[in-house]
């Protein structure tokens, strides 16, 4: 006895009395027809339990219906929020999202993403290669929207305000009466020359200077390696500002187990607001930077720029959230 054979466009075609380049153009969101028609089509797909051929649908409309998205490190509570809220809106819109993890390594960043170019309709990039570096990403063929890349002529951005992050943070510390700030960067990321320079501003209001110092990776394990040289230093700082929250934590771990009081002895804050930063002990001040807003704001750009409906550059800057927390409460 020979297996049912599944259910083709013809069939549909059959079932609602329309043609079948109708139900190609409906199934395949080419066009729309009359509500009685896609009725018709909708009850036709569902009682034959016709399902599209991805594959087949590929070969046609030279779609995949897929968008790629490069994140630094999917480890990291921000990039997880920034692929939440870009895969949101990915399924609202049918498509799927292919999510490749570049693991902080910029080395490899050019061969994923032209690996990852062929099986896409468009990609969604955060990298650490610099803009001249990129320019081969244009030649791809595929629309692309980066995150944090400003100055950059014709490109399509999303990214949340740093300097003002960083400024907002400062005045905070100042305000809470720490004098004494260190900032605690990662100079291989593209937004921590702006915070830095938005905490400088912040300080140089109240006749203060933020002296940098650098982690080697934007981890925990990071902040932790930093601590001893920090915080043990002979003119220790009375206030820490790290490039993110996961910097913040480790940091704030290792103080403690130095001895080292948070905030009596050192206030820390980072940049992010990642889940975990409302349950530490104490509680870490942060600055929202909008992870999933970023991400939904993104996969939005992509989706006019692949429907032929944005400008061939375009720059959405979000204003971030000041999230003030006890590990920078006033003390004294």
């Amino acid at each position: 006895m020979s297996a049912k054979r599944p259910p083709t466009i013809r069939d549909v075609a059959a079932a609602a009395g329309v043609s079948t380049a109708t139900v190609s153009k409906f199934i395949n969101g080419l066009q729309h027809f009359t509500p009685e028609v896609e009725q018709r089509l909708a009850a036709a797909i569902s009682s034959l339990g016709y399902r599209l051929n991805q594959q087949a649908r590929s070969m046609v409309t030279g779609q995949t219906r897929t968008f790629g998205l490069a994140v630094q490190d999917v480890r990291n509570p921000h990039f997880a929020n920034i692929i939440k809220g870009a895969n949101r809106v990915a399924l609202e819109h049918d498509y799927n999202l292919l999510v490749v993890d570049v693991q902080e390594r910029a080395a490899h960043e050019r061969h994923l993403l032209e690996a990852l170019s062929g099986r896409v309709d468009g990609l969604i990039v955060s990298s650490r290669l610099p803009d001249e570096s990129l320019l081969w990403l244009s030649e791809l063929g595929k629309p692309v929207v980066f995150f944090g890349r400003r100055d950059a002529p014709g490109i399509r951005c999303v990214r949340t305000d740093g300097h003002r992050a960083a400024y907002m943070l400062g005045r905070h510390l100042v305000e809470t009466g720490r004098r004494r700030i260190t900032y605690l960067g990662f100079p291989a990321a593209r937004w921590d020359g702006e915070r830095l320079a938005g905490l400088t501003e912040a300080l140089a209001e109240s006749g203060l200077s933020a002296q940098a110092h650098a982690v080697e990776m934007p981890t925990m394990e990071g902040g932790q390696r930093e601590a001893s040289a920090l915080l043990l230093a002979s003119q220790r700082p009375d206030a820490v500002v790290c490039y993110n929250d996961l910097i913040a934590i480790g940091l704030m771990h290792e103080a403690q187990s130095l001895g080292i009081r948070v905030p009596e002895d050192v206030a820390i804050a980072g940049f992010d607001d990642v889940p975990v930063a409302a349950y530490m002990h104490p509680a870490l001040t942060t600055v929202n930077m909008r992870s999933e807003e970023q991400g939904e704001a993104a996969m939005r750009l992509l989706l006019d720029a692949v429907r032929g409906d944005a400008q061939d550059a375009s720059d959405i800057l979000l204003e971030p959230r000041l999230v003030p927390r006890a590990s920078t409460a006033r003390v004294g």
